[in-house]
């Protein structure tokens, strides 16, 4: 799931998971962070769910994907699209 704030400059994309989908430490990469995994780590919340949020430019499109433990991708159902490859999201 996604939650966004739009903001003056720049919107807040937070990255929210299940509890238990995949059960490993899961990070999101993308276009926005060079696609460099674990610098976006999500954590635990108070419901169990896990997320992080990320602030991005506005105006922009950006392309990610969820990378888990054992080098497991996966997609966000809740994207703006997908490409066939990724994720996308535009802010």
């Amino acid at each position: 799931m996604l939650e966004r704030s739009v903001r003056k400059a720049r919107t807040e994309i937070t990255f929210v998971l299940p509890p238990d989908h995949p059960a490993e430490q899961v990070s999101v990469v993308g276009d926005f962070n060079d696609w460099r995994p674990g610098s976006h780590a999500l954590s635990a919340r108070p419901d169990g769910s896990r997320a992080v949020k990320v602030a991005l430019p506005n105006d922009g499109r950006f392309e990610f994907r969820y990378l888990a433990y054992g080098d497991y991708w996966f997609d966000e159902a809740d994207a703006d699209g997908h490409n066939g490859r990724n994720s996308y999201l535009h802010t």
